[in-house]
């Protein structure tokens, strides 16, 4: 598990959007909440996102952005967005290149 504070990989992952997205350029002005989650579209996994969402105004008002990440494709990302109205990034992982790096699920 990455340690608050700790640097993040030099990785690229694709978002729901399929655009390739530098984890380091996603960081707010005091950084990111990068939380890794096991599959889009299951009760607690949505309840989570959702939470994130309701709180992704108070997070930016403190200088972070908020990025999901989880092993599902990017269409799943997408319809998981559309489904329930997330505005935050969603990252696709499905090689396990970002939860191996950060010892996530």
């Amino acid at each position: 598990m990455l340690e608050i504070g700790a640097s993040i990989p030099d990785l690229i992952l694709p978002d729901q959007q399929n655009q390739p997205r530098p984890l380091r350029q996603l960081l707010g002005a005091q950084g990111a909440i990068f939380y890794f989650y096991p599959k889009d579209n299951t009760p607690g996994c949505t309840v989570e996102a959702n939470d994130f969402q309701a709180l992704q105004s108070d997070f930016a008002t403190l200088g972070y952005t908020v990025i999901g990440l989880s092993k599902d494709s990017v269409a799943s990302h997408d319809k998981f967005c559309q489904k329930f109205g997330l505005t935050f990034t969603l990252l696709s992982d499905t090689n396990t290149e970002a939860c191996v790096a950060s010892d996530g699920m």
